[in-house]
């Protein structure tokens, strides 16, 4: 029996084999040995008893866990501010209940901001000097009585050879920098006259006046304080030159007196911000002030008080300089974020002014716009995107075309006064500008775009100067940088 029952088993494993052999009668080679070695990888794994293994260790770590702790809910705290429930949905009456007093908000505290300071004349005492006063009133006289030098020479224009000779002469040494005061500086004016005297306008609402003539340097700087925010323009009247006016982004513009000693206030506006300033008419008596909100006022200093003649709405979101046509007075440019309008002062009206022309070849942020100084036939701009635009403006019609571009880098960044492009007063064909190559350099262009001059210092340059002055009769070059630190070439 057990002999019949053995053979039946063989005859069912050959039968298995044939079968198996029939199921890979139709593999390659190679495929039937890759089943092989499948078949013979699961017989390892399985002799090893890994699940039995992998029991036992979920077992081990079970135990080893320590219990878990049942945490208490937190319990809701009475006085915590819940779910509002409606008084309507619950039937109560709503009278039965007080409103609860609200907590008061906390105060904002802004952060400490320059106070406006008095309206009315402020006296003119140097705030870096504790020395006689009497010295100092006898340079307020010297000063007060420099007659304005005669202009009738530099009408005609030199020739650029000549002209580029005279720049040539002109050097800077040590004596001729001096650090004014801290901030950056926003404006420079040079006074008209043969004495060397230098005024800055600086970004905390100081002016200062530098005298070259004075040795040591530092005698001759005297820093004064009519203003509480940035001085961003600054001019010696024409008409006399110991008047020093002056505009802050505090709503000021003052005259500082030289004969009197005092800075009278000329015109306040505490609900606005200036930006800049200009003469009307060649006896100073009348201003065109730009506001930062894109108004303009009309201001006569014949007038008694300190208000404006007329408040004018202009289309322009913000103005950065205002600048009077030294020909035809009454037109004037301004400067805007991306746009340059010239305005008629005679079509000027309080409830909105349109400009006689409009000039939309700028791509960026506009820092300003000048007439050319004796004729005003060229206008040039300076702009963000790189580039010096001179404008032919020997016809104000409804078009300005174009003459010129040069491309110069405005990038100055966060922390310099942007680069103002400004004409030479004697020499109307050339402009001056500031300039980021290195070494450190002012740079002077003519009119096609050709450079005509680089004023380089060497170690007594080494910083940027954005805003520039030139002298308007001698060849005197005065450039401020962001440190207070004004640096003169002159011959």
């Amino acid at each position: 029996m057990s002999g019949l029952c053995a053979a039946a088993e063989e005859m069912a494993d050959s039968r298995q084999q044939l079968q198996v052999k029939d199921d890979f009668s139709g593999l390659s080679p190679y495929e039937r040995k890759r089943l092989k070695n499948i078949s013979e990888n699961a017989n390892f794994f399985a002799s090893l008893h890994l699940s039995e293994s992998a029991a036992r260790l979920r077992e081990m770590i079970k135990e080893r866990e320590p219990p878990k702790s049942k945490r208490k809910k937190p319990k809701k705290r009475e006085n915590g501010i819940g779910c509002r429930r409606s008084l309507r949905l619950l039937n109560v009456d709503p009278s039965e209940f007080s409103l609860s007093k609200v907590p008061a908000l906390p105060t904002v505290v802004e952060a400490d901001k320059e106070p406006l300071l008095p309206p009315g004349p402020l006296e003119m005492n140097p705030e870096n000097r504790d020395d006689n006063s009497e010295l100092f009133k006898g340079v307020l006289q010297t000063w007060a009585e420099v007659k304005k030098t005669s202009t009738k020479n530099s009408e005609k224009l030199s020739s650029i050879k000549s002209y580029k000779a005279n720049l040539g002469s002109m050097v800077i040494s040590e004596d001729t920098v001096c650090k004014v005061t801290k901030g950056s500086i926003f404006s420079m004016a040079l006074h008209p006259s043969e004495i060397s005297l230098v005024a800055a306008g600086f970004k905390y609402g100081q002016i200062g006046l530098w005298d070259l003539t004075h040795q040591p340097k530092e005698d001759g700087v005297y820093v004064f304080q009519p203003h509480s925010l940035p001085v961003s323009c600054l001019y010696f009247s024409p008409a006399n030159p110991a008047h020093l006016l002056s505009l802050s982004y505090d709503g000021t513009l003052r005259c500082g007196d030289f004969s009197k000693a005092v800075f009278e206030e000329v015109y306040r506006n505490e609900r606005s911000s200036f930006s800049s300033f200009d003469f009307l008419v060649e006896d100073a008596s009348t201003l065109i002030v730009g506001h930062w909100d894109g108004s303009m006022s009309l201001v006569d200093r014949r007038t008694p008080g300190t208000s404006y003649e007329k408040l004018i709405k202009s289309s322009m979101k913000k103005i950065r300089t205002v600048h009077v046509h030294p020909v035809h007075r009454q037109y004037f440019v301004t400067a805007g974020l991306r746009d340059v309008h010239i305005y008629d002062v005679r079509r000027l009206n309080s409830r909105g002014s349109q400009p006689l022309i409009s000039l939309t070849e700028h791509m960026k942020s506009i820092a300003s716009a000048y007439f050319s100084p004796l004729t005003g036939n060229r206008l040039v701009t300076t702009c963000a995107d790189c580039t010096l635009r001179i404008f032919d403006s020997s016809s104000v019609s409804s078009q300005i075309p174009l003459f010129t571009t040069i491309r110069h880098n405005t990038i100055t960044g966060r922390w310099l006064t942007r680069f103002q492009a400004v004409w030479d007063p004697k020499q109307e064909d050339c402009i001056i500008v500031g300039s980021m190559a290195h070494p450190r350099q002012i740079e002077v262009f003519h009119e096609t775009g050709k450079r005509v001059h680089s004023f380089l210092g060497g170690e007594c340059l080494v910083s940027v100067c954005p805003i520039n002055a030139m002298h308007p009769t001698r060849y005197i070059l005065a450039g401020g940088n962001s440190c207070g630190r004004i640096h003169v070439f002159m011959n």
